[in-house]
């Protein structure tokens, strides 16, 4: 873990050499939408084979869009992530592999001076039923909104580097649970509670580079720590490099790390090697 944040803090140095780019006049004053819907779908049918193996249909749908409003002073920024998907092996009941609703807002102040005033919201949640396979039966262990995160924040910002932003201020956490009340639950009380409001310090660095003519990378950390437990940091790095193929077909592989001690005391990773067709709504 100490290596893998010692390479990214490298990265975001070695950013800082890259040039300031002025926001495009044609961009002001007005909403900016875009939207990318992607499929991924993965098949096998066997008969009579003698090799071994079984039926399975795997797929994973993703959509990712923002609508932002720039003027000369103030950048109102909204980018919204939603992935799902689920897998099916032989006679097996399809499981979900990808289950995920993120989004956030940013609205800061451009005083001319080297950071930027801010404020954020923050919406994360599962988008449907969730369960432990590793368990028989599965046990459900998450749903929409159960449990629900939502953090408000406001500080300071770095946004004057191409393909760059860092953002770091005081915040403000609430979670939302229905039944999976462990997500919420204070256990120095007697009550198991379906709400939890938390305050600390929240850190989000984005970096977006084009590493060839068809190829980019992306990249976010998120980290935040509470005042009572300032010590004990949840930490969100979620990385993805796209290879387009052509206009319809991407490849993609993507890396995402977590660690939130009230989900799981263990740091959670999931890999994902993707060509799948792409969208472009807007």
């Amino acid at each position: 873990m100490k290596n893998t944040f010692t390479f990214f803090i490298l990265i975001i140095f070695l950013s800082g050499f890259s040039t300031y780019a002025q926001e495009n006049d044609s961009l002001l004053y007005k909403w900016t939408p875009a939207a990318v819907l992607g499929l991924n779908i993965s098949q096998i049918a066997l008969s009579n084979w003698t090799k071994g193996g079984d039926n399975s249909i795997s797929w994973t749908g993703a959509a990712n869009g923002s609508v932002n409003y720039l003027t000369d002073t103030w950048r109102f920024k909204n980018n919204l992530k939603i992935a799902f998907g689920s897998t099916k092996l032989g006679n097996a009941d399809f499981r979900t592999t990808d289950n995920e609703l993120y989004l956030e807002d940013v609205l800061s102040l451009n005083f001319g001076w080297a950071v930027d005033p801010y404020i954020s919201n923050l919406v994360r949640t599962a988008i449907g039923p969730g369960y432990n396979y590793k368990v028989t039966p599965a046990p459900q262990i998450a749903a929409f909104f159960d449990p629900g995160y939502v953090t408000q924040s406001i500080g300071f910002m770095y946004d004057k580097v191409t393909g760059v932003s860092s953002r770091l201020g005081l915040a403000f956490q609430e979670t939302f649970t229905n039944k999976h009340r462990n997500y919420s639950d204070d256990p120095d009380t007697p009550e198991i509670e379906a709400f939890k409001f938390e305050t600390g310090l929240e850190s989000v660095t984005k970096t977006e580079f084009v590493l060839a003519e068809n190829l980019l990378a992306q990249s976010l950390l998120r980290l935040f720590t509470r005042f009572e437990q300032i010590d004990v940091w949840d930490v969100r790095w979620d990385n993805t490099i796209t290879a387009k193929v052509n206009s319809f077909l991407n490849v993609n592989v993507t890396y995402l790390l977590i660690y939130e001690k009230s989900q799981s005391p263990e740091t959670q990773m999931k890999q994902t090697l993707q060509l799948g067709f792409v969208y472009t709504l807007l």
